[in-house]
């Protein structure tokens, strides 16, 4: 689930990973299954100044680098880490069975993880609870897995579906032939894929308005209109369990689907805003669905986002933002309140963020630590620097250029929903 950024921007010798939230596993990669309600600084485990990308599962945490290592933790049971055993880690550890194939992407999904060692400019995938989707060089997408089979005979009954949504090998998803990929991303039930031309496509289950349809079901790729983004092109995508969020090309930030845990950044009207009203969930919805993208003014410009299962992460102009679900302490305000609105991290508010990475119901952050005085000199308390400006104008303009650099991978992490059992 996380956008490619450059954290060398930054001195290199400051910068710093944090974790904090759902724990159960050690997917913190602190030594200890406690949930945590703030951020803590992980130990040195590698230096944090090669971290490319950060990924959480349902339990697990992943970290490639710069050198195409791959270090992981959490939860073991099914063998997701790739250690050779089944045991839980409570520490980042070096996936060494990878050694001599450098890791380039890495995407995790409720109980598995995918790992792509080809060059990265050929390949983007992302995966959930029970799929996974991949886009190719060519631009073609491909699917497998069963979770979206089930949902369609559900809604579609009677209806023929297509192979892609029950194939349990690698199968070419149909509707996207004229087309070129650049992302491919899975929620929950849905899957969504965005083309070199900034066109979003979105099929699977609509229950909570996450494809922007009147459709409860979409068998096939279906294309979100422009006018949805202000008729702007979509350069970044990124989805949770129930809920997408989109950047347009103009640095504005789309949010849509479930919101109920505050994942949208906004609140809805009432529940039944995001609420199908169709009494027979084959039929189209007999109201205009209000879950539509809408554009989240305070998240302007992020050069960072990623999505958890029902919780978010954003880096803005530096500042680390967290909002929605939080029965963890997974948006790091020391509460177990969920956030309706973006709000800055308070314990990283001095820290200026580089990378961010969600997992189901955790988080963590490469920051930069503020910089401690020369030896023999002591911090000044004082107004204003006459700097400030200069130095607000500097980290806009490293936050712009880090959304050009943001690889066409920026997409979905893993996902897993609060509905999904314990963390």
């Amino acid at each position: 689930m996380e956008p490619e950024s450059r954290a060398a921007e930054a001195d290199p010798a400051e910068a710093v990973l944090f974790a904090w939230g759902a724990n159960s596993y050690g997917q913190l990669g602190l030594g200890h299954k406690e949930d945590l309600l703030l951020p803590q600084q992980l130990n040195d485990f590698c230096k944090p100044e090669r971290v490319r990308r950060i990924t959480g599962g349902g339990g697990h945490s992943a970290i490639v680098t710069d050198e195409g290592g791959l270090f992981v933790c959490g939860l073991n049971k099914d063998g997701q880490l790739g250690l050779g055993h089944t045991e839980d880690v409570l520490y980042f550890t070096t996936c060494r069975s990878l050694l001599g194939c450098p890791v380039q992407q890495v995407a995790c999904g409720w109980d598995f993880t995918i790992i792509l060692t080809a060059p990265e400019r050929e390949s983007c995938f992302r995966c959930c609870w029970t799929e996974a989707c991949f886009s190719c060089y060519s631009g073609s997408v491909f699917q497998w897995g069963t979770g979206l089979a089930s949902s369609g005979r559900r809604l579609c009954p009677g209806q023929t579906l297509p192979l892609f949504l029950t194939a349990k090998e690698p199968s070419r998803v149909t509707g996207l032939e004229n087309s070129k990929a650049t992302c491919v991303l899975a929620g929950s039930d849905h899957s969504a894929s965005l083309t070199d031309a900034g066109e979003l496509y979105v099929w699977g289950s609509n229950k909570h308005g996450q494809l922007a349809s009147l459709a409860a079901f979409l068998p096939l790729p279906w294309k979100i209109e422009a006018h949805c983004f202000q008729n702007e092109k979509v350069t970044s995508v990124w989805s949770g369990w129930t809920h997408l969020v989109a950047q347009t090309e103009t640095g504005k930030v789309f949010t849509w689907g479930r919101a109920d845990y505050g994942q949208l950044g906004r609140k809805l009207e009432s529940h039944e805003d995001w609420k199908l009203q169709s009494h027979d969930s084959s039929l189209p919805c007999s109201e205009p669905q209000k879950s539509m993208p809408s554009c989240l003014h305070c998240l302007t410009g992020a050069a960072e986002v990623s999505c958890g299962s029902e919780h978010n992460l954003a880096v803005i102009g530096g500042t680390c933002y967290s909002w929605g679900w939080n029965e963890h302490g997974m948006c790091g305000d020391g509460s177990e309140a969920n956030i309706w609105d973006p709000k800055p991290v308070p314990s990283l508010q001095s820290s200026p963020g580089l990378l961010v990475g969600c997992g189901a119901g955790h988080s963590l952050a490469l920051c930069q630590l503020p910089a401690l005085p020369a030896l023999g000199q002591h911090p000044k308390v004082t107004g204003p620097s006459p700097d400030a400006t200069e130095n607000a104008e500097s980290q806009e303009a490293m936050d712009r250029e880090r959304r050009k650099e943001r690889q066409p991978e920026s997409c979905t992490q893993s996902l897993t929903g609060p509905e999904a059992g314990v963390l």
